[in-house]
């Protein structure tokens, strides 16, 4: 998969490079900083998936995705920006984008949205998605662990009893991999920051059951 990071930042786009760069089969072809440059780029190195930060000086990058679909309409743009409001996140969706990943997501999330993105389907940070759901389900914004499927609630459960990733697989008869990306997205919907505290909040959650 070859990816274009286009964000105005020197060392976000650096520390993005690096992380992508650590994914299996992912290749950073080139970076850019302003919405002119990532057409140019685009066009010239032809990348799968455009990693597309919203706010950029000049045109934004809802803006730069448009001229880069009217140019190489198979190129995938996922967003990925700060933010997170739902008014940004369907702006987005409606102009074409194939996802839209907040910044602070953790790296497996990042991993997922874009392989997702390279398979022509759209993905939401679950944080997001919990948050534009809610109103058509009839549940308030921020539902916490009731917005959990059955599986993540399972593994939450697993996490407070004090399992490592690799114990849950094994109980589950899944890959290791996959316990990482339930957390992942678990830690999104829970608006963790931080590994231990969807520890603590597993805890928390275990002794409430009990």
């Amino acid at each position: 998969m070859r990816v274009l990071i286009v964000d105005d930042h020197t060392l976000v786009r650096a520390g993005l490079s690096r992380l992508l760069q650590g994914f299996g089969g992912v290749d950073v072809c080139a970076e850019a900083s302003r919405a002119d440059e990532a057409l140019d780029l685009a066009l010239i190195h032809r990348p799968d998936v455009v990693l597309m930060d919203l706010s950029l000086p000049g045109r934004s990058g809802i803006e730069a995705m448009a001229a880069i679909h009217a140019e190489l309409p198979a190129t995938r743009v996922l967003i990925m920006s700060m933010h997170d409001d739902s008014q940004h996140v369907r702006s987005a969706l409606e102009r074409g984008a194939s996802g839209f990943v907040v910044k602070d997501a953790a790296p497996l999330e990042l991993e997922l949205a874009l392989r997702t993105a390279l398979a022509g389907e759209v993905f939401l940070s679950p944080r997001l998605s919990s948050r534009m759901m809610a109103p058509l389900l009839g549940r308030p914004k921020g539902d916490g662990v009731e917005s959990l499927s059955n599986r993540q609630r399972q593994i939450l459960d697993m996490i407070g009893r004090g399992l490592s990733s690799k114990e849950i697989a094994s109980d589950l008869g899944i890959s290791v991999k996959t316990v990482e990306t339930h957390r992942a997205r678990m830690m999104e919907a829970l608006g963790c920051r931080r590994a231990n505290e969807l520890v603590l909040l597993a805890a928390r959650q275990g002794r409430k059951a009990d």
